[in-house]
């Protein structure tokens, strides 16, 4: 099983990173995509450190809706243009928009996100996409900027039919996290009941969204077998085949 999206590098997991992983072989998740970000720590530096340190891990850069008025200031383009050929670096994300927080302006959100994707395409790769209370501008940013020449993921996706069906129209994967185990969920599991499971991903947005039944507890990869039993039972299908199909999904996203 694949966990399609983590942040093995925060302070959560120091104290214990080694016995994280081996947890999450144990329940036979045995790739991680752990982002490096582009914020005032440059976390980026420690995550791909840590992904060196473990052939399982996967990585990604980018620049996170809430640090968009830091992307100048850390080095923008030129940053992440040196960093996209490091090894194991699969994609450029997580970028796009949060207009809960309003951390940046949503002026410069949706600058920066636009001159992400604009660079994915130049570098060649797929982008991972954070997206919050920003639908409309979302999907009109996907299809000026073209962002179906590279495709990529809707991450931890918590939208309506409608965005999800826009984004797999332009070349994207639809990823869910512990949110679709939440009690309060309902309309987001009537989501994924209607979308295709060829399109479909799993994740853990590990140390966060902890899914049922570890509510309270920090999110690890491990737990990503929470959503897929959930996942399994919307689309009335096997666990096992919910990992296939999604491992499947992954790997020719990535061409792995």
């Amino acid at each position: 099983m694949i966990d399609s999206h983590a942040h093995l590098d925060m302070e959560a997991f120091d104290a214990d990173r080694a016995e994280v992983l081996l947890r999450a072989r144990e329940a036979g998740v045995d790739t991680i995509l752990s982002l490096g970000m582009i914020d005032e720590k440059n976390s980026y530096e420690r995550a791909f450190l840590i992904v060196e340190e473990n052939p399982n891990l996967l990585t990604a850069i980018g620049c996170h809706p809430h640090d968009a008025k830091l992307f100048d200031k850390k080095g923008g383009e030129a940053l992440v243009e040196r960093l996209a050929d490091r090894p194991r670096l699969m994609a450029i994300g997580e970028i796009g928009l949060d207009y809960h927080y309003d951390n940046s302006p949503r002026p410069v959100q949706q600058e920066v996100f636009r001159r992400q994707i604009r660079l994915a395409k130049k570098v060649k790769l797929p982008i991972i996409v954070h997206q919050r209370e920003s639908e409309q501008d979302l999907t009109t940013i996907l299809r000026e900027e073209q962002a179906a020449d590279v495709g990529g993921i809707l991450h931890s996706f918590t939208a309506d039919l409608q965005t999800a069906e826009a984004a797999i129209e332009n070349g994207f994967l639809v990823s869910f996290s512990g949110i679709l185990t939440f009690k309060s969920a309902d309309a987001l599991r009537d989501v994924a009941r209607k979308l295709p499971l060829g399109k479909l991903l799993l994740e853990t947005d590990c140390p966060y969204l902890t899914p049922v039944p570890h509510r309270g507890k920090r999110n690890e990869p491990a737990m990503v077998v929470e959503t897929a039993r959930v996942l399994a039972e919307v689309k009335g299908v096997s666990v096992a085949e919910i990992e296939s199909r999604t491992d499947e999904n992954f790997r020719r996203l990535f061409r792995l």
